[in-house]
């Protein structure tokens, strides 16, 4: 049988066949990628350690979840939606987000509005409304137009929506949701998201138009610095010489509506409108920077709030009709009152020569 001429025949095509193959073998081997041959062996070697971890651990996910949080480094991740970030189901970033936001954002932010808020309450207690010396005289002064009025009062009412949306937005949760509820607190939630979304851009156009029209006057002069020592002067009644604008309103001007505002304005617009491109994380950094900025702009908008309202005897007037009495620019701006008087040809009564620098408009921002 063994010598027989049939069997060696057959055994010749055998190993014909098998030296046929193998080229198309190899080349099948050479044809996987590295990824593949990895995933395989990572399949290989997993499965047992798998099935080994769901006898001893059961409820132990975490491979899984490390894979989806992977996101776009991960391989067989893979989406159908195309956009930014789609195929990024978890984001690790996210939670370092979410602990900033609600830890010391909410937290020191919040006490930051709070002590502000008594601090004045307690100042007005103390010293009440800061009353003119002398009696009105029934002349007024123009010191703002109609123009500045307007625009004062639409960024106002801009600039309070979005400061009481902020609030329901950022602390609603632990002031609003304990006390009156989740209904209560998701309406007024969804309300004031609304709000925010739609005022946001008209405040961003009120901000430029603010700075616009009054930079004229709110830049620093050298007597500017000096009603800045006498500050607590200022807070007790007394007189303390200023122009148009004193320091304290200038503060305001270029750290609040300028610095404060532009901040504010550039982040929402981030925030507002998300298809420009920005991914996640461009838009938790954009959210951290305008929760900041927008706090402490809060905190400061109190003082002149609470100034331009109950703290100063006719400062309502002023931005409510555009007009002053003498006597209330000669007490509490005396430069701009002795130029007012200047020009309309005759001596401001009852002042002193003027001997601070003439005005920025003759003489350039001299410091």
């Amino acid at each position: 049988m063994h010598g027989s001429p049939a069997w060696g025949c057959a055994a010749r095509c055998v190993i014909a066949l098998l030296l046929a193959s193998m080229p198309q073998a190899f080349a099948t081997t050479q044809q996987q990628t590295p990824t593949q041959q990895e995933a395989a062996r990572q399949q290989q070697t997993g499965q047992p350690a798998e099935a080994q971890r769901e006898i001893t651990q059961p409820l132990n996910n975490a491979p899984f979840w490390r894979d989806v949080r992977a996101g776009d480094k991960n391989a067989y991740q893979t989406t159908q939606v195309r956009g930014v970030e789609t195929n990024v189901l978890i984001q690790n970033e996210g939670e370092i987000w979410r602990r900033i936001r609600n830890g010391p954002i909410t937290v020191f932010g919040g006490w930051l509005v709070v002590v502000a808020f008594l601090a004045i309450g307690l100042f007005y207690w103390w010293r009440g409304e800061i009353m003119l010396h002398e009696p009105r005289t029934g002349r007024v002064i123009v010191r703002f137009t109609s123009w500045e009025r307007i625009l004062h009062w639409t960024t106002a009412i801009a600039f309070v929506t979005l400061a009481v949306s902020g609030i329901f937005m950022l602390f609603g949760r632990y002031v609003i949701l304990p006390l009156f509820g989740y209904t209560v607190f998701s309406t007024l939630t969804i309300i004031g998201k609304n709000l925010h979304n739609f005022i946001g851009p008209l405040f961003v156009v009120c901000t430029l138009l603010m700075i616009l029209t009054f930079i004229r006057d709110n830049f620093i002069r050298r007597y500017d610095w000096t009603w800045m020592r006498r500050i607590g002067d200022f807070l007790k009644g007394r007189h303390v010489p200023a122009g148009k604008y004193n320091a304290g309103e200038k503060v305001w001007f270029w750290l609040g509506v300028t610095l404060l505002g532009i901040i504010v304005s550039a982040t929402g617009l981030v925030l507002d409108f998300p298809n420009f491109g920005q991914g996640r994380e461009a838009m938790q950094i954009a959210n951290v920077i305008h929760a900041v900025a927008a706090v402490g702009f809060m905190a400061l908008s109190l003082g002149h709030i609470y100034l331009g309202t109950i703290g100063l005897e006719g400062s309502y007037d002023a931005m409510r009709h555009g007009t002053v009495d003498e006597t209330w620019a000669k007490e509490h701006h005396d430069y701009w009152y002795q130029d007012v008087m200047a020009r309309r040809g005759r001596k401001a009564p009852g002042m002193p020569p003027k001997t601070a620098p003439a005005s920025s408009m003759q003489e350039g921002w001299k410091l």
